[in-house]
């Protein structure tokens, strides 16, 4: 898959470059180190995947995603941030992106992410991925949501449970001693399931719990 990377620190590319450019089925075909850059180059290489910086020098990343998806809807975009906040993130989803990655993640949580929205999915950050099953699980011993955590069997309960205490994939796969690729099916289900396995019906619960506002002016 071909990458566009936005960053503003070339630190903080260099070492991207060195980490995406390790993976066979990875190329770096560009970098830019602001959202005007970003929407110019993109329209040029017209690349897979863009990995985007939140907070630029020019314009938040966020205004740089969404006019990069106006232009070019099949381009995908994964939000690499300082920030580790729930508006940030939904922020980034309402403008297009597909997932969120917290500069702090390990190097095979951000490989996994950029594969997971290369091939159409949404990218949960453990963390965030944790305030949100803690969310639903709140509405379900509030007898809310209760037909969906029926719907989900024994060990989709246990996994759902893990994930509210924070464990990323790894973790959960150690603790019930099965291989991580069971445990990203049984996270798939599970966010299907409960509602939360697309883009848009992230930005539908972001907007419920007004973690983001409607722009009604057009």
């Amino acid at each position: 898959m071909r990458l566009l990377l936005v960053d503003d620190h070339e630190i903080v590319r260099a070492g991207l470059r060195m980490l995406l450019e390790s993976q066979a089925d990875m190329e770096i075909v560009g970098e830019c180190e602001n959202g005007g850059d970003a929407i110019r180059r993109a329209g040029e290489l017209k690349p897979d995947v863009i990995l985007m910086d939140v907070s630029l020098p020019d314009l938040p990343g966020y205004d740089a995603t969404r006019a990069i998806k106006k232009e070019l809807p099949q381009v995908t975009i994964l939000a690499l941030t300082m920030h580790e906040s729930d508006e940030y993130f939904f922020e980034m989803l309402n403008a297009g992106a597909s997932g969120y990655v917290p500069k702090k993640a390990a190097p095979t949580e951000l490989v996994n992410a950029i594969r997971v929205v290369h091939a159409g999915g949404v990218y949960l950050y453990p963390s965030l991925a944790k305030s949100l099953v803690k969310d639903y699980l709140t509405h379900v011993e509030q007898g809310d949501d209760k037909a969906a955590f029926d719907g989900l069997t024994e060990r989709e309960r246990q996994v759902l449970k893990l994930i509210a205490d924070g464990k990323g994939n790894q973790e959960v796969a150690d603790e019930l001693v099965i291989s991580v690729k069971t445990v990203e099916r049984h996270r798939a289900n599970i966010l299907a399931k409960l509602g939360l396995h697309s883009r848009t019906e992230l930005v539908k619960y972001a907007i419920r719990k007004g973690l983001i506002q409607v722009d009604t002016n057009g």
